[in-house]
């Protein structure tokens, strides 16, 4: 890399789900690809996973509420700072909040200081399979694609309520692959 290079930036973003163990890995990843990443993680997600988990595999603080003193300013500065963003999991309260343009939390604000004709947004889903086909998630996913959001697919099979179907986070590979298309550098 030359002096004047610098490393891919991927803003990755969790929000409430079981799945965000595979976040973890995929995240883990992706630094050892070369890609720097920051986190940014709803109130729901750190009840899956810690913010240590998170700042320890990136090196970096994570952000998680609005109030934080010194932190005012990081909705429009990581918005700035990323390449891409990427919000996994997103939940149907996630996904439906980001439609309804709701921005009383981190996720909602970077969503909407993000320049989406600039950069690329990406969403991916991760629920019960009802809930990822309810007509109001459908119609949210629509939306954002509407925007510009690209919008992953789920995977399918075996969900962690015990039901079948669509709504599976995909797995960590698959994100990391789609992640380092778009941005570049290869799994050495």
């Amino acid at each position: 890399m030359s002096a004047d290079a610098r490393k891919p930036r991927l803003l990755f973003l969790l929000s409430g789900s079981i799945s965000c163990y595979k976040a973890c890995f995929a995240i883990s990843r992706l630094v050892q690809a070369g890609i720097e990443v920051r986190t940014v993680a709803t109130p729901s997600a750190l009840q899956f996973v810690g913010k240590a988990t998170l700042e320890g595999l990136t090196g970096q603080p994570v952000f998680t509420d609005l109030w934080e003193s010194g932190r005012a300013m990081d909705h429009i500065d990581l918005a700035r700072w990323a390449d891409l963003a990427l919000v996994a999991p997103a939940t149907a309260n996630t996904l439906n909040r980001l439609a309804a343009g709701l921005a009383d939390d981190p996720v909602g604000t970077l969503f909407l200081a993000w320049e989406l004709k600039k950069k690329p947004w990406w969403v991916a889903p991760a629920m019960n399979v009802a809930m990822f086909n309810h007509a109001l998630t459908q119609a949210s996913l629509q939306k954002l694609s509407s925007l510009g959001v690209r919008v992953l697919p789920t995977g399918e099979g075996a969900l962690a309520c015990g039901e079948e179907g669509a709504g599976r986070l995909l797995e960590p590979e698959q994100l990391v692959m789609q992640i380092l298309a778009e941005l570049g550098p290869k799994i050495a």
